[in-house]
């Protein structure tokens, strides 16, 4: 028998866990319960070693389709793709018990925590980017573990808007069936924003002399209408103001109360954790500045805050903002996914922009190199369907990986000698090819 019962008090249905056990983080691993774990992945059915998938440009990809009740507790891929910029191409879509419309519709990278379009590795309780072997924004390990639990069915799926093949997507997704969904669970809904440039208001004068009593020119990460729970957000500040950009504060607006609203912060580093005006990165369970511009706090800038111990609780609808500098002083790129649970149906979400108003801000300097990389790497692909594994790893190792690696240090200079480097070795590895070279071979690279 189940050792959770299923209990009603004052109207809700609560579990009632009578192990006897402290309460502890690992407690669930010594319970035992009347459930079936699953999983749903991209290996190969006929016992090769083919396990992945392949998604065209334009392509959408089912990852998961599961009739039943059932809870999703682990999302985890890796893309392998040409485009350095799949993290904003690439978008996630997840339909619970039937919807027609989704209740999670992020770009792939932002939903797992790469903020401003750049990937940065980092850890929390709830979010994860680990690397391979490649370099960074190569075949990275992309994880997820918020449960997504639903009562009759999930879809899940993966949409290649980029104009080039994804010849490589790896996935797990793991889950537990129930039987049956108790009816106080809310559906797991995530949404992406996106802001270009927030609109500078205008200052009095003197220093930090403005005040906001409305909230109404912060920007926007979540609005929602329902009953349920904030379950975190992460937020992306590309700065291109110059100097300390996070004096903003949050304001979350709970059942349509106005200013001021229940829930108030003192400023954007605050939310985080963080001490004043940090400029080193760091990376905690719950929460994080995981992406940090440089010293002086310019650049490309990521946190998350989840609230796995304060989850923000409403019963009608919540409007989750931030302030863009004091007093909404300063006009810079902000960005951000809100994950949160609620009862359905859900409101409808804004319209996800195109593929070119999700692309991230950068130098000037990197989309010319970016092009001749992604011509490179494209040649470099379809060589290493011709090549043996070892020769093929030894070109992505040695030759291809500096290139991601300059690319991430922003080393335009740097990126320029790689790609050079890399193109001769390309060149090198297909007249190998037509040559019948084996990486044994001491003419091999």
């Amino acid at each position: 028998m189940d050792v959770a019962k299923l209990t009603r008090i004052r109207g809700l249905t609560v579990i009632d866990d009578s192990s006897g056990l402290p309460s502890s983080l690992l407690r669930e691993l010594t319970i035992v319960r009347l459930r079936r774990s699953r999983r749903i992945t991209s290996y190969d059915p006929t016992g090769g070693n083919r396990d992945w998938v392949t998604i065209e440009p334009g392509q959408t990809a089912v990852l998961a389709d599961i009739e039943g009740a059932g809870c999703v507790s682990r999302f985890y891929a890796v893309i392998r793709c040409p485009d350095q910029l799949y993290l904003r191409k690439v978008v996630i879509r997840a339909y619970w018990d039937g919807e027609t419309t989704p209740s999670i519709e992020v770009p792939f990278g932002d939903f797992f925590g790469a903020t401003n379009g750049k990937l940065t590795y980092f850890s929390s309780l709830v979010l994860a980017i680990y690397p391979g072997g490649y370099g960074p924004n190569v075949a990275d390990g992309f994880n997820c573990f918020l449960p997504m639990p639903f009562a009759r069915r999930a879809r899940i799926e993966l949409e290649n808007q980029g104009d080039l093949p994804i010849p490589n997507c790896w996935y797990h997704l793991d889950y537990e069936e129930l039987p049956e969904l108790a009816p106080n669970v809310g559906r797991l809904h995530a949404q992406w924003r996106r802001e270009r440039r927030t609109r500078a208001a205008v200052q009095p004068a003197g220093h930090w002399t403005g005040k906001n009593v409305s909230g109404a020119e912060n920007y926007v990460i979540l609005e929602a209408a329902g009953q349920g729970s904030l379950a975190g957000f992460v937020l992306g500040v590309d700065n291109s103001s110059g100097d300390w950009w996070g004096e903003g504060d949050d304001m979350i607006f709970v059942d349509g109360e106005t200013w001021p609203p229940s829930i108030h912060g003192t400023g954007t580093e605050e939310i985080f954790g963080a001490g004043a005006c940090p400029n080193v990165p760091y990376a905690g369970p719950y929460m994080g500045m995981h992406q940090i511009g440089d010293a002086l706090w310019a650049g490309k800038n990521g946190m998350y805050r989840f609230f796995v111990n304060d989850p923000v609780r409403f019963q009608q609808s919540i409007g989750v903002t931030i302030e863009h500098g004091h007093n909404n002083d300063l006009s810079n790129d902000y960005s951000s996914v809100a994950y949160w649970y609620q009862t359905e149906p859900h409101a409808p979400f804004p319209r996800l922009p195109d593929v070119v108003a999700r692309l991230p801000e950068m130098p000037a300097p990197y989309w010319p190199l970016a092009e001749r990389e992604r011509d490179i790497s494209a040649r470099y692909f379809e060589l290493s369907q011709r090549l043996p594994d070892q020769l093929r790893r030894q070109l992505a190792v040695r030759h291809r990986r500096p290139v991601f690696e300059a690319f991430d240090r922003q080393d335009y200079a740097a990126v320029e000698e790689c790609l050079a480097r890399f193109e001769q070795a390309v060149a090198e590895a297909a007249a190998q090819a037509e040559g019948g070279v084996t990486p044994g071979d001491p003419r091999a690279l």
